[in-house]
């Protein structure tokens, strides 16, 4: 186990996913740790963008870069936040319990609006998938919500 914080439940030590979470606080998504976090972003008036991050393959070559690129549309959420699973333990729950009636997956991708589940990514959705496919599947969800 490592040490993070207060915490000795990490699954991955913080320096191995440190560049994994940069690749999406570089673009402005917030990093989310806590349960209060995560609710008063979803909850907020306006849309909010939830990445569930993760070390796997898929996340690396295809939900992340697809995040970054739907990050330079012309239409964008009023927020974007990400919480990392494995680590993020109290953020990741509190989300995907929010993200009901999908299964817990990671990464994932979700889009509220004004608290509600408005637009769903889960992992079968981005294993396998180019990032730009995924992107444009953002970017459609941005266009009618945002």
């Amino acid at each position: 186990m490592y040490l993070c914080g207060p915490k000795l439940n990490n699954m991955y030590p913080e320096d191995i996913i440190a560049p994994m979470r940069a690749d999406l606080s570089q673009v402005g998504v917030i990093e989310t740790r806590t349960k209060e976090e995560v609710e008063s972003n979803i909850k907020a008036e306006g849309t909010t963008l939830v990445v569930i991050n993760s070390v796997c393959g898929c996340a690396a070559a295809n939900a992340r870069p697809a995040i970054k690129m739907a990050s330079q549309h012309s239409k964008l959420p009023s927020r974007m936040i990400t919480a990392f699973a494995g680590n993020d333990v109290e953020a990741v729950n509190t989300a995907r319990a929010m993200m009901a009636p999908f299964p817990p997956s990671s990464p994932s991708i979700a889009l509220f609006k004004d608290g509600n589940l408005v637009h769903m990514i889960e992992r079968h959705h981005i294993e396998g998938r180019a990032a730009e496919a995924i992107a444009d599947n953002i970017k459609m969800a941005f266009d009618e919500y945002c």
